[in-house]
Protein backbone atom coordinates (compact mmCIF):
# COMPACT_ATOMS: atom_id res chain seq x y z
CA UNK A 1 0.00 0.00 0.00
CA UNK A 2 1.07 3.53 -0.69
CA UNK A 3 2.24 5.29 2.47
CA UNK A 4 1.95 8.87 3.73
CA UNK A 5 5.45 9.85 2.61
CA UNK A 6 4.75 8.68 -0.94
CA UNK A 7 1.44 10.56 -0.98
CA UNK A 8 3.24 13.73 0.13
CA UNK A 9 5.79 13.29 -2.68
CA UNK A 10 3.05 12.79 -5.27
CA UNK A 11 1.03 15.79 -4.08
CA UNK A 12 4.13 18.00 -3.97
CA UNK A 13 5.10 16.92 -7.49
CA UNK A 14 1.63 17.67 -8.84
CA UNK A 15 1.64 21.04 -7.08
CA UNK A 16 5.06 22.00 -8.50
CA UNK A 17 4.09 20.87 -12.01
CA UNK A 18 0.72 22.65 -11.89
CA UNK A 19 2.12 25.95 -10.58
CA UNK A 20 5.07 25.85 -13.00
CA UNK A 21 2.89 25.11 -16.04
CA UNK A 22 0.41 27.85 -15.09
CA UNK A 23 3.25 30.38 -14.74
CA UNK A 24 4.92 29.25 -17.96
CA UNK A 25 1.75 29.38 -20.08
CA UNK A 26 1.19 33.17 -20.44
CA UNK A 27 4.95 33.80 -20.74
CA UNK A 28 5.20 31.14 -23.44
CA UNK A 29 2.17 32.49 -25.30
CA UNK A 30 3.57 35.99 -25.66
CA UNK A 31 7.04 34.71 -26.57
CA UNK A 32 5.49 32.32 -29.09
CA UNK A 33 3.27 35.07 -30.51
CA UNK A 34 6.17 37.49 -30.82
CA UNK A 35 8.43 34.91 -32.50
CA UNK A 36 5.65 33.84 -34.86
CA UNK A 37 4.64 37.34 -35.96
CA UNK A 38 7.85 39.37 -35.85
CA UNK A 39 10.97 39.30 -38.01
CA UNK A 40 14.07 41.09 -36.72
CA UNK A 41 17.82 41.00 -36.89
CA UNK A 42 19.23 38.29 -34.65
CA UNK A 43 16.00 36.30 -34.53
CA UNK A 44 17.85 33.01 -34.96
CA UNK A 45 20.03 33.85 -31.96
CA UNK A 46 16.97 34.57 -29.82
CA UNK A 47 15.39 31.30 -31.00
CA UNK A 48 18.54 29.42 -29.98
CA UNK A 49 18.60 31.05 -26.55
CA UNK A 50 14.93 30.16 -25.96
CA UNK A 51 15.56 26.53 -26.98
CA UNK A 52 18.81 26.25 -24.99
CA UNK A 53 17.30 24.49 -21.92
CA UNK A 54 16.18 21.68 -24.23
CA UNK A 55 19.75 20.75 -25.20
CA UNK A 56 21.78 22.09 -22.28
CA UNK A 57 22.52 19.64 -19.44
CA UNK A 58 19.83 20.18 -16.77
CA UNK A 59 22.49 20.43 -14.06
CA UNK A 60 24.02 23.35 -15.99
CA UNK A 61 20.60 25.01 -16.05
CA UNK A 62 20.28 24.50 -12.31
CA UNK A 63 23.75 25.91 -11.68
CA UNK A 64 22.98 29.03 -13.73
CA UNK A 65 19.75 29.49 -11.78
CA UNK A 66 21.75 29.17 -8.57
CA UNK A 67 24.18 31.84 -9.79
CA UNK A 68 21.29 34.16 -10.65
CA UNK A 69 18.76 33.44 -7.91
CA UNK A 70 20.83 32.01 -5.06
CA UNK A 71 21.05 33.97 -1.81
CA UNK A 72 24.41 35.36 -2.99
CA UNK A 73 23.39 35.50 -6.65
CA UNK A 74 22.90 38.48 -8.93
CA UNK A 75 19.11 38.64 -8.53
CA UNK A 76 18.64 36.40 -5.49
CA UNK A 77 21.17 38.35 -3.46
CA UNK A 78 19.31 41.61 -4.14
CA UNK A 79 15.97 40.02 -3.20
CA UNK A 80 17.43 38.61 -0.01
CA UNK A 81 19.12 41.85 1.05
CA UNK A 82 16.15 44.07 0.17
CA UNK A 83 13.16 41.91 1.09
CA UNK A 84 14.60 38.95 2.99
CA UNK A 85 13.33 36.62 0.25
CA UNK A 86 15.22 33.38 -0.36
CA UNK A 87 14.40 31.44 -3.51
CA UNK A 88 17.08 28.77 -3.75
CA UNK A 89 16.39 25.46 -1.95
CA UNK A 90 12.71 26.25 -1.48
CA UNK A 91 9.44 25.18 -3.12
CA UNK A 92 9.66 28.19 -5.44
CA UNK A 93 13.11 27.13 -6.59
CA UNK A 94 11.61 23.82 -7.74
CA UNK A 95 8.86 25.75 -9.54
CA UNK A 96 11.33 28.13 -11.20
CA UNK A 97 13.54 25.26 -12.35
CA UNK A 98 10.51 23.54 -13.87
CA UNK A 99 9.38 26.75 -15.60
CA UNK A 100 12.78 27.25 -17.21
CA UNK A 101 13.20 23.70 -18.51
CA UNK A 102 9.59 23.38 -19.75
CA UNK A 103 9.32 26.83 -21.35
CA UNK A 104 10.95 25.90 -24.71
CA UNK A 105 8.47 23.04 -25.26
CA UNK A 106 5.47 25.25 -24.52
CA UNK A 107 6.79 28.10 -26.67
CA UNK A 108 7.43 25.77 -29.61
CA UNK A 109 3.93 24.28 -29.48
CA UNK A 110 2.21 27.68 -29.23
CA UNK A 111 4.41 29.29 -31.86
CA UNK A 112 3.73 26.51 -34.35
CA UNK A 113 0.00 26.81 -33.74
CA UNK A 114 0.05 30.58 -34.30
CA UNK A 115 2.18 30.26 -37.44
CA UNK A 116 -0.39 27.84 -38.89
CA UNK A 117 -3.17 30.41 -38.38
CA UNK A 118 -4.36 32.67 -41.18
CA UNK A 119 -2.86 36.02 -40.18
CA UNK A 120 -5.46 37.69 -42.40
CA UNK A 121 -8.06 37.02 -39.71
CA UNK A 122 -6.08 39.10 -37.24
CA UNK A 123 -5.59 41.82 -39.87
CA UNK A 124 -9.32 41.85 -40.61
CA UNK A 125 -10.07 42.25 -36.92
CA UNK A 126 -7.70 45.21 -36.68
CA UNK A 127 -9.19 46.80 -39.82
CA UNK A 128 -12.63 46.57 -38.22
CA UNK A 129 -11.35 48.66 -35.37
CA UNK A 130 -10.67 45.97 -32.78
CA UNK A 131 -7.64 46.77 -30.64
CA UNK A 132 -4.46 44.68 -30.69
CA UNK A 133 -4.93 43.06 -27.29
CA UNK A 134 -8.60 42.35 -27.87
CA UNK A 135 -7.74 40.80 -31.25
CA UNK A 136 -5.23 38.54 -29.56
CA UNK A 137 -7.81 37.51 -26.94
CA UNK A 138 -10.78 37.14 -29.29
CA UNK A 139 -9.08 35.84 -32.44
CA UNK A 140 -5.55 34.54 -31.85
CA UNK A 141 -6.15 32.66 -28.61
CA UNK A 142 -9.27 30.73 -29.76
CA UNK A 143 -7.72 29.78 -33.11
CA UNK A 144 -4.44 28.64 -31.56
CA UNK A 145 -6.08 26.95 -28.57
CA UNK A 146 -5.15 23.38 -29.57
CA UNK A 147 -1.47 24.37 -29.61
CA UNK A 148 -1.86 26.22 -26.32
CA UNK A 149 -3.47 23.20 -24.64
CA UNK A 150 -0.89 20.82 -26.11
CA UNK A 151 1.91 23.11 -24.95
CA UNK A 152 0.45 23.33 -21.46
CA UNK A 153 0.23 19.55 -21.19
CA UNK A 154 3.80 19.14 -22.45
CA UNK A 155 4.96 21.73 -19.92
CA UNK A 156 3.11 19.97 -17.11
CA UNK A 157 4.56 16.58 -18.04
CA UNK A 158 8.08 18.01 -18.41
CA UNK A 159 7.78 19.76 -15.03
CA UNK A 160 6.62 16.51 -13.44
CA UNK A 161 9.75 14.76 -14.67
CA UNK A 162 12.29 17.52 -13.98
CA UNK A 163 15.33 16.30 -12.06
CA UNK A 164 18.74 17.83 -12.85
CA UNK A 165 17.96 21.54 -12.53
CA UNK A 166 15.76 20.91 -9.50
CA UNK A 167 18.28 18.96 -7.47
CA UNK A 168 20.97 21.56 -8.24
CA UNK A 169 18.91 24.70 -7.58
CA UNK A 170 16.22 23.49 -5.16
CA UNK A 171 17.96 20.59 -3.47
CA UNK A 172 16.41 17.32 -2.34
CA UNK A 173 14.55 18.47 0.77
CA UNK A 174 11.83 16.12 2.01
CA UNK A 175 8.43 17.77 2.11
CA UNK A 176 9.59 20.91 0.30
CA UNK A 177 11.52 20.16 -2.90
CA UNK A 178 11.65 16.34 -3.11
CA UNK A 179 9.49 15.73 -6.15
CA UNK A 180 8.85 12.35 -7.82
CA UNK A 181 12.14 12.05 -9.75
CA UNK A 182 14.15 13.08 -6.69
CA UNK A 183 12.20 10.70 -4.44
CA UNK A 184 12.76 7.83 -6.88
CA UNK A 185 16.48 8.65 -7.02
CA UNK A 186 16.67 8.77 -3.21
CA UNK A 187 14.85 5.46 -2.80
CA UNK A 188 17.12 3.81 -5.37
CA UNK A 189 20.07 4.56 -3.08
CA UNK A 190 18.35 2.92 -0.09
CA UNK A 191 18.46 -0.87 0.28
CA UNK A 192 15.08 -2.55 0.75
CA UNK A 193 13.11 0.30 -0.85
CA UNK A 194 12.48 -1.43 -4.18
CA UNK A 195 8.72 -1.74 -3.62
CA UNK A 196 8.31 1.93 -2.78
CA UNK A 197 10.51 2.87 -5.74
CA UNK A 198 8.34 0.84 -8.09
CA UNK A 199 5.14 2.43 -6.77
CA UNK A 200 6.45 5.93 -7.51
CA UNK A 201 7.81 4.86 -10.90
CA UNK A 202 4.45 3.41 -11.88
CA UNK A 203 2.60 6.49 -10.68
CA UNK A 204 4.90 8.83 -12.61
CA UNK A 205 4.33 6.78 -15.77
CA UNK A 206 0.55 6.69 -15.26
CA UNK A 207 0.14 10.42 -14.60
CA UNK A 208 2.33 11.33 -17.60
CA UNK A 209 0.41 8.91 -19.80
CA UNK A 210 -2.94 10.32 -18.67
CA UNK A 211 -1.76 13.86 -19.41
CA UNK A 212 -0.65 12.92 -22.93
CA UNK A 213 -3.85 10.94 -23.61
CA UNK A 214 -6.01 13.90 -22.54
CA UNK A 215 -3.98 16.16 -24.82
CA UNK A 216 -4.34 13.80 -27.80
CA UNK A 217 -8.07 13.41 -27.15
CA UNK A 218 -8.53 17.17 -27.09
CA UNK A 219 -6.55 17.67 -30.31
CA UNK A 220 -8.56 14.97 -32.11
CA UNK A 221 -11.78 16.52 -30.84
CA UNK A 222 -10.81 19.95 -32.15
CA UNK A 223 -9.88 18.50 -35.55
CA UNK A 224 -13.21 16.66 -35.68
CA UNK A 225 -15.13 19.82 -34.73
CA UNK A 226 -13.44 21.75 -37.55
CA UNK A 227 -14.13 19.08 -40.18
Amino acid sequence: MINAIEIDVILLSLKVAAVASIIALPISFFIGYFMARKDFIGKSIVESVIALPLVMPPVTTGYLLLILFGSSGVIGGWLYDRFGMRISFTFWAAVLASVVVSLPLVVRSIRTSIEMMDQGLEDASRILGVGKWKTIWKVTVPLSLPGIIAGWVLGFARSLGEFGATITFAGNIEGETRTLPLAIYTLMQSPGKEESTWRLVVFSIVISLIAMMVSEWYLRKKRYDRS
